[in-house]
């Protein structure tokens, strides 16, 4: 059975730091990734990490979010510094068997994305 854990999330204020660690069960993903959706706004992909290593982000976080595999198998963290109040959000991590899906998600969409775990809220105060 595969399951996605996520933690990390909390309360903090603009210009801190947090860091949020996925671990995923049940299968060896070709890709995982972040989305992130706030509070009337359409849910977006943050960014995207394959087993080799290769990242890809969103424009508005680039040079403040970083992801990397954690130590085991199937984890990744998402290091967020220098947080501003347009982050706030639920953060969902999310796995993909499919090659090609962490490049692909960002031009066509969730479709390429087999499995989400049930989201951590971030919330940055001024």
């Amino acid at each position: 059975q595969v399951q996605l854990v996520e933690s990390g999330g909390g309360l903090v204020q603009a210009g801190e730091s947090l860091r949020l660690p996925c671990a995923a069960s049940g299968g060896n993903f070709n890709a995982m990734g972040w989305y992130r959706q706030a509070p009337g706004k359409r849910r977006e992909l943050v960014e995207t990490i394959t087993t080799g290593g290769t990242t890809k982000y969103l424009d508005s976080v680039k040079g403040r979010f970083t992801v990397s595999r954690g130590s085991a198998a199937n984890t990744i963290d998402l290091q967020m510094n220098d947080l501003e109040p347009g982050d706030t959000a639920v953060y969902y991590c999310v796995a993909s068997f499919r090659a090609g899906a962490a490049t692909a998600a960002f031009r066509d969409g969730a479709m390429w994305w087999d499995y989400w775990g049930q989201g951590t809220q971030v919330s940055v105060s001024t």
